[in-house]
């Protein structure tokens, strides 16, 4: 994977826009909101209980559940 950008200029040579590859577009995004959930600390203590947590269901029962 290529994080390379691609710089594109006007006709002055002054730089108008940058292609970014999607795979880093996602990354930034991710990067984003998370940092934006991580801003409220309501939402910062749900997070980081979740992720303690150990109990749960697997893909399966919960799709069997849902009947998808």
């Amino acid at each position: 994977m290529t994080n390379a950008l691609q710089y594109i200029c006007d006709s002055e040579g002054q730089t108008v826009s940058v292609v970014v590859p999607i795979s880093f577009w996602r990354e930034i995004m991710a990067e984003r909101e998370t940092a934006y959930l991580l801003s409220s600390p309501a939402m910062k203590k749900r997070l980081l209980s979740a992720r303690k947590r150990q109990d749960g269901i697997s893909l399966e029962s919960a799709c069997e559940k849902l009947g998808i």
